[in-house]
């Protein structure tokens, strides 16, 4: 039976890497929400990303993204959706999707000592490699940084962790 495997964790920890990872070693379809709002919409951007501005746009992709898990849920490919839920609101709805539609979901916990992480996006934004989608600042990362909840309880107890 095919799986819908969410990838969670803060900025820098290896959420990309780790998907794309796991994309080619169970053969299933990657969802990046970085690539996306970077294909469609960064191209319009005139200024600073507003939180607002980016959560409707991210909103309509994961609209989207999600008619895609199902038609692959029905063709029995898992899907890795890789879309930051950096706040257990938002894990929580991919949960009741997956479990109105009767799929089976995967918790992958991804994080790294912050100061790791911080280098990782330093390093990312200099040498724009295969997981480069946009240029990430400090008050960027310190933003993201207060946004993350991190899986407790139940929510923990299923996950799998990775720690890089």
């Amino acid at each position: 039976m095919s799986k819908i495997h969410l990838i969670c964790g803060p900025v820098g920890a290896g959420k990309t890497t780790f998907a794309a990872k796991l994309c080619r070693d169970i053969r299933a379809v990657h969802f990046s929400i970085d690539h996306w709002m970077t294909s469609l919409f960064t191209p319009d951007l005139t200024g600073d990303i507003e939180y607002s501005w980016a959560m409707t746009r991210i909103e309509r992709m994961e609209s989207l993204i999600w008619s895609q898990v199902v038609q692959l849920m029905a063709l029995d490919v898992d899907a890795v959706l890789d879309l930051g839920l950096l706040q257990q609101e938002h894990r929580t709805k991919f949960y009741d999707l997956a479990q109105q539609g009767g799929f089976d979901i995967c918790l992958h916990l991804i994080n790294a000592d912050k100061e790791v992480r911080w280098r990782r996006v330093m390093g990312r934004n200099d040498e724009k490699g295969e997981s480069f989608t946009m240029n990430v600042d400090r008050s960027m990362f310190d933003f993201c940084e207060a946004l993350f909840e991190s899986p407790r309880g139940d929510e923990l107890d299923s996950a799998i962790i990775h720690k890089f």
